[in-house]
């Protein structure tokens, strides 16, 4: 089974296009490096139902901020290792990774990796 990283955090609004670009150039390494998918998804349907928290009230959100959910699949949790090692030592990434220099706050992100049980 393949094995996620996935990642949800709150971008400001105003900085949706910096965070797109510099989310475009990481999908690229993370690809070079044998990432199977690597997918970014901007918050759309919000709308609280009722019957549990949407991710901006989770992540208390502001309202000029906007949700992201990301993730990356690989082959296995040896294989994300393998990855994310050769990713985290390539130089166009660390260009990136200056917290002055991101386009959101990273102490608000929220990260994991996840074994996948169902997959159809």
């Amino acid at each position: 089974m393949s094995y996620v990283d996935g990642f949800v955090l709150a971008v400001p609004t105003g900085n949706l296009d910096a965070y797109k670009a510099m989310a475009e150039k990481a999908a690229k390494i993370w690809k070079e490096h044998g990432a199977l998918e690597y997918k970014e998804c901007f918050a759309d349907d919000m709308e609280d139902k009722g019957f549990c928290l949407t991710f901006p009230a989770a992540f208390q959100a502001k309202p000029d901020e906007t949700v992201v959910f990301a993730y990356i699949v690989y082959r296995s949790r040896e294989h994300r290792d393998e990855v994310n090692a050769k990713v985290m030592a390539d130089p166009r990434l660390s260009e990136d990774c200056n917290s002055d220099s991101m386009p959101f706050d990273a102490k608000r992100m929220a990260y994991g990796g996840f074994k996948t049980v169902v997959s159809f």
